[in-house]
């Protein structure tokens, strides 16, 4: 059986809390925050998973945890073997587990060529480099940019080039896992679509694997296997994209779609209106932490937390009465 590239279990990030003397002198538990909170998924070779959630789900810090830009707390990850957790190299991790930022040109130092900028990831690595610039127009082309393009610097790029080039820095490593935080972001519908289909395409000629982290639902069908939703640092469900896009079990998942604009009229979906606010995850809710915003949770989803457990085939969801496929009843 194939093993997975990437392995999470119980993963958990947590970040202090800045206060004064009141944080100081509070236990322990409450000076500090968990922006992911024990988090358990795998990502298999030449899989793309997409990480979807509101804005403060975790997604990000998930990302940046597993790249080294913020430290694990607890839990284990596992990546080619290696075990991020313990003592890692994160110079050879990040050899072959490459990271492209949300921002397209702010993630791009202005004082660099495009030529040098692409290049950057194997002078950093100490990688020999007989012919600069033959390389970086490899590389560069790889990310459908012509030779032109290398003497440019970063104000000079529209938003879509300046992305082609944060795809550009991350092939130039040959590595085995890209981690694309908000890849679309900022950019018009066609620029999208031609990203996700380098995306793809890159994908298929080196066999890379992809972990997507994106609030844009509909860029799921185009680029992604699998999808893992989360809510306040925990996944909520996981499972293959046609099964949860047609038939999700977790109330927010199904909040998540019926929100998310549809040009296909029969795709459309009855807005599922949330109750309040996004708690803050100092105040955490008691049971299912989803439950004071859930039009369907009944006093059992207050008193104890879900545990994410398969609905059905392939598909897992942390929920006491996950929906049924008619998308209007609990189970």
């Amino acid at each position: 059986m194939t093993e997975p590239i990437l392995r999470l279990r119980d993963l958990v990030v947590e970040f202090p809390v800045a206060g004064g003397l009141g944080t100081l002198f509070a236990p322990a538990a409450q000076r500090s925050v968990r922006a992911v909170a024990g988090v358990t998924l795998d990502v298999m070779p030449g899989e793309t998973l997409a990480i979807v959630g509101e804005s403060g789900s975790g997604k990000t810090t998930l990302a940046r945890a597993l790249n080294g830009l913020v430290p694990i707390s607890a839990g284990e990850v596992w990546f080619q073997g290696a075990a991020l957790h313990a003592t890692p190299d994160w110079k050879a991790v990040r050899r072959q587990m490459a990271m492209m930022f949300q921002d397209p040109v702010g993630s791009l130092s202005p004082r660099k060529s495009v030529r040098d900028l692409v290049l950057e990831p194997r002078v950093i690595q100490g990688l020999p480099l007989d012919d600069p610039d033959a390389t970086a127009a490899h590389v560069l082309a790889q990310a459908g940019l012509g030779p032109q393009f290398l003497s440019r610097y970063p104000h000079e790029l529209s938003g879509g080039q300046a992305r082609r080039v944060g795809v550009a820095r991350a092939l130039s490593l040959r590595p085995a896992l890209i981690l694309a935080d908000e890849p679309t972001a900022g950019l018009d519908v066609s620029i999208q679509g031609e990203i996700l289909n380098l995306l793809n395409r890159v994908r298929q000629q080196d066999g890379l694997s992809t972990l997507i982290i994106t609030h844009n639902l509909n860029i799921l069908r185009q680029i992604a296997d699998r999808v893992a939703v989360m809510y306040l640092g925990r996944i909520v469900e996981i499972g293959p994209v046609a099964d949860i896009l047609a038939s999700p079990a977790h109330p927010y998942t199904a909040a998540l779609l019926s929100a998310n604009p549809e040009l296909d009229p029969a795709r459309r979906r009855a807005r599922i209106r949330l109750r309040g606010e996004t708690p803050g995850l100092r105040q955490r809710p008691r049971g299912c932490e989803f439950h004071p915003r859930c039009m369907w949770a009944r006093p059992e989803c207050a008193q104890s937390a879900p545990a994410l457990t398969d609905k059905r085939a392939g598909l897992s969801a942390a929920c006491h009465f996950p929906l049924t496929h008619d998308h209007g009843t609990h189970s």
